[in-house]
């Protein structure tokens, strides 16, 4: 009797099949899952792979302790009451579909807003509604589909460290039927008597046969797999010439050996399979360990108060916080850990996390949790955990909540492979079909050798390579860059518009004059408090100018971006900023920066700032006006057009008195015309513009201005490197267009053997995986070179 296999998990039903909807299930379990994905119109999970699911456990009462609230707390990484995210590590994500169902989750559970999987960690981070479902229900839900999570209630953890060993196990089983096929072979190899041939070579070969079935049936797998998926979508991917090549020779060694036309190729097929593997797990080792290195290695240079015993304020990198410290967050900064709400009215933006604009008022003795922004002044906080650095950095590159700068973005790797597999398989066929012409014994090794032998793995490895080392040599140099795209969109750029206030200038050694009725020492209180919720540099710069004076705890406190601050404490209100936003209409001058005040709708007298511009600022725009355009963008008014115009090169365009909507639909509109935007802001008032641009820089300088909208954080004290960072992405992509060349070269010397006839598929095997050893030690030892000239 002929055992059917389960339409879900693929197993096989024995002698008990339950039968629904004319499809078999080995178990009401498998049956339950299909329901649940046919009552909510998913089948075509189905569609994805051929029987995806996996069988689901008994979970009956087995995740019942995730009712308890300790625990609740522990696992959760995001919790204000209403949402609340979690991310569940699930070892059985293995495919495509598996990606599928699990990004759906809200259609099976109209309580989980969204779900995000990490393929390469096997982790998906769930967001859901805690009104609708609890924590238990989502674990629940995902058990029941197949998908059990794995926690750990001896840390409380969601997730654990764990090495995905399938590709060692395929390299085993690889490398033992290379080593026996190999040692088979020999009797035949040597041509030793007829005795040996007579008597035992029909066993040796079915036996190489044996051998060669799970090589190409486990070991050789994925690359069907990839190579189907990629037909089915109508790309040509560079699986595709690989399981070409080792269909045909175990197809043609089958045929050889049933109808006893020779021993086949089974020794080539095996050591094939045994040397692709073994390259491809030289390079997932080394691509990890970049990968370490940028994960740990590139913390952002973002910094946040800390309020010591003795009360002084002083700021820190996020990094250096510990349990306990006592934080100050201004208006528009990020909370950067898990903390208690001490003092203060927070009013705080979740959307960086949950993509939910709405603001959530907290009060004294709430918890605050890392990723929010407080939107309505100053607040005190205690830390209850570390900053984590992979929690930020997950954060930086949601590209749920930031705008996807790829779209119509076509990578260097992707414009070539395409090309590249397409001639690839036409050289194969045309050079096949000449030798079934001329000499139909080498026609299969030569269109197997030709295939292996102008696999485009090198072409494959490059640009990773490359670009993985250079985002970890950048890392060290302060430059934080959120993804390899952006290093070459970087190297694209013709146009750089840069901010003034903050970017340009330095809030360090400014100072300023007052002109206008003494203030009294209520109002410079009031002043002094209001200033201090503000991260604007001249705010910032106001601060530190003024006399110490109490804390107080202000009754309101508002930012309009691009216009001023406005505050009240008991009967007092006061308005900083503009001429035209504090009501002062008669004040036309515009020789320098500055900052209005007035109290109780009284006008009372300006700050004039005397700007300091960064050091190398003339000598770095000299450098970059020879290959670009250059902008100056800023909301101040013309006051230092005089000082600028000496300062920098004479093409450099100085625009001035710019609201924060006007930047970006200044950057909108040079787009529409052709440039490649480079803008360089202080992330506070240039979101949108950095959003806007095809690559956005935020510079730090001491203030917590992480944003989402940008693409790099440079570190201010770089700032006169910054030709040498673009300069590097450039020759980035010139490393990537040499490691093609010389892969053109080996394929070129390595197809004139293949297509001759003068090549054994299994020698084309051997060489494979040595060039792309070799891209991966030219294309590292070029950006380690290229880093030691940047330092």
């Amino acid at each position: 009797m002929e055992h059917q296999s389960c339409f879900h998990c693929g197993d096989s039903c024995g002698n008990h099949v339950i039968t629904f909807q004319e499809k078999s299930f080995c178990c009401n379990g498998c049956k339950t899952v299909y329901e649940i994905f046919s009552e909510n119109d998913l089948t075509c999970y189905y569609d994805l792979q051929s029987a995806p699911g996996a069988i689901p456990k008994e979970i009956q009462g087995k995740y019942d302790f995730l009712e308890q609230q300790n625990i609740i707390d522990k696992l959760l990484e995001f919790n204000d009451g209403n949402t609340q995210i979690v991310t569940l590590y699930i070892p059985h994500i293995h495919c495509s579909s598996c990606i599928w169902i699990l990004e759906n989750l809200n259609k099976l559970n109209p309580g989980i807003s969204s779900s995000q999987v990490n393929f390469g960690k096997k982790n998906v981070r769930i967001t859901y509604n805690s009104n609708l479902c609890s924590l238990k229900d989502v674990v629940i839900l995902v058990s029941s589909i197949g998908y059990e999570p794995y926690i750990s209630l001896e840390d409380f953890k969601t997730g654990k460290s764990n090495v995905n060993r399938s590709l060692i196990y395929k390299l085993g089983v690889a490398g033992f039927a290379f080593g026996n096929v190999m040692f088979l072979s020999f009797p035949e190899y040597f041509e030793v008597g007829e005795y040996w041939l007579e008597q035992y070579k029909y066993l040796f070969r079915w036996l190489m046969f044996a051998f060669s079935v799970p090589v190409i049936f486990y070991s050789a797998q994925d690359y069907f797999i990839s190579a189907y998926k990629g037909l089915r979508s109508k790309i040509l991917n560079i699986d595709v010439p690989i399981a070409l090549g080792a269909a045909v020779l175990f197809l043609r060694s089958t045929i050889e050996i049933i109808f006893d036309y020779g021993s086949g190729f089974f020794d080539s097929l095996t050591g094939l399979i045994f040397f692709l593997l073994l390259g491809k797990f030289f390079q997932q080792k080394t691509y990890a360990f970049l990968s370490f290195e940028r994960d740990y290695k590139s913390y952002f240079p973002i910094a946040v108060t800390k309020i010591s015993k003795d009360g002084k304020e002083i700021p820190i990198q996020v990094y250096d916080i510990k349990k306990g410290d006592r934080l100050l967050i201004r208006n528009e900064e990020l909370i950067p850990v898990d903390g208690i709400l001490i003092s203060g009215k927070a009013s705080i933006d979740y959307s960086f996390v949950t993509g939910e604009s709405e603001t959530v008022s907290k009060k004294s003795g709430d918890k605050l949790f890392a990723g929010g922004k407080q939107t309505s002044g100053v607040i005190e906080m205690d830390v209850l955990k570390t900053v984590e650095q992979s929690y930020l950095t997950q954060l930086w590159s949601n590209d749920v909540f930031s705008k996807n700068k790829e779209d119509g973005f076509t990578t260097l790797t992707n414009a070539i492979s395409k090309k590249f597999t397409f001639a690839v398989l036409s050289i194969a066929f045309i050079a096949t079909a000449y030798w079934l012409y001329v000499d139909s014994s080498k026609a299969i090794n030569v269109f197997t050798a030709v295939l292996i032998i102008a696999c485009p793995c090198a072409i494959a490895l490059s640009a990773p390579f490359t670009f993985g080392n250079l985002l970890r040599i950048f890392g060290k140099l302060k430059f934080y860059v959120k993804n390899a795209s952006v290093i070459e969109q970087l190297a694209e750029i013709n146009t750089i518009i840069f901010d003034k206030t903050g970017t340009i200038t330095t809030n360090k050694k400014s100072h300023a004059t007052y002109q206008g009725d003494a203030l009294t020492a209520s109002e410079e209180m009031l002043l002094k408090n209001t200033l201090r919720g503000s991260n604007h540099p001249l705010s910032r710069t106001l601060y530190d100018i003024l006399d110490e004076h109490n804390i107080i705890t202000l009754n309101h406190f508002e930012e309009h971006l691009g216009k001023g601050i406005e505050a009240s404490h008991n009967n007092n209100n006061i308005k900083i900023g503009s001429a035209s936003f504090v009501g002062n209409t008669s004040d036309t001058t515009v020789l320098n920066t500055s900052v209005h005040i007035s109290t109780n709708n009284v006008y009372k007298g300006k700050f004039t700032f005397y700007n300091n511009y960064r050091k190398g600022l003339s000598k770095l725009f000299n450098k970059l006006k020879k290959e670009y355009d250059l902008v100056i963008l800023s909301g101040d008014n013309e006051g230092e057009q005089e000082n600028l115009k000496k300062l920098l090169p004479s093409k450099t365009k100085l625009i001035f008195n710019q609201k924060p909507n006007d930047k970006l639909e200044y950057i909108k509109y040079h787009q529409t015309e052709g440039a490649k935007v480079l803008m360089i802001g202080d992330g506070l008032n240039d979101a949108g513009a950095l959003a806007q641009s095809n690559v956005g820089i935020s510079i730090s300088e001491n203030v917590n201005v992480f944003s989402p909208a940008c693409d790099a954080i440079l570190d201010a004290s770089k700032f006169n490197q910054l030709f040498k960072y673009i300069k590097a992405s450039k020759s980035a992509i010139k490393i990537i267009k040499w490691s093609f060349v010389l892969s053109f070269c080996y394929n070129v010397i390595g197809l004139y053997f293949a297509v001759t006839g003068q090549l054994a598929p299994v020698i084309a095997a051997i060489l494979m995986p040595l060039s792309s050893i070799s891209i991966v030690v030219f294309t590292t030892i070029a950006t380690n070179l290229l880093g030691r000239k940047l330092e």
